[in-house]
């Protein structure tokens, strides 16, 4: 299916990916949790930050929710684990959409084919694949994290 109509209702394109640890995550090996994608442009900027500090300090939140987040961009694995550690995240996988460069964002149909990076996004998938939830925030906006989890509590 082409990126731009992936959709509300639709089965999530599935991925595989490696984390700031170096070890790789499959999408559809996390069926039976809701997930949380939160797309970020870059590592290193200030919003992106504030994107995956909210994610973090909710995960207790989510967990109770039978969700987990992850964060992804198109840095690599290396970027990821000295921002991971710069930023205090310990519980929230950062994954590296780095090669072949933005793959998971173009499948998703986030990818900005200008500026080389993701739009900054939030999908929710539900335990049976499916994403239930879509939202592209402006750039420079944090995505709110209040949101994400009333989208969670309905489910």
């Amino acid at each position: 299916m082409p990126a731009e109509d992936v959709k509300v209702g639709d089965t999530a394109p599935d991925f595989t990916l490696k984390d700031h640890h170096g070890k790789e995550m499959t999408l559809s090996q996390l069926r039976g949790k809701t997930v949380v994608l939160g797309f970020h442009p870059l590592a290193w900027t200030s919003v992106c930050a504030q994107q995956m500090k909210d994610l973090e300090a909710n995960c207790g939140r989510m967990e109770k929710l039978k969700a987990v987040a992850l964060g992804l961009s198109i840095d690599s694995t290396f970027c990821k684990k000295a921002w991971a550690e710069n930023l205090g995240i310990k519980n929230t996988r950062l994954l590296s959409d780095f090669w072949p460069h933005g793959k998971v964002a173009t499948d998703f149909g986030v990818f900005r084919d200008a500026d080389g990076f993701s739009e900054r996004a939030v999908f929710i998938v539900d335990a049976g694949g499916r994403i239930t939830f879509k939202k592209v925030y402006p750039i420079k906006e944090v995505p709110d994290v209040e949101e994400i989890i009333a989208q969670l509590e309905k489910m």
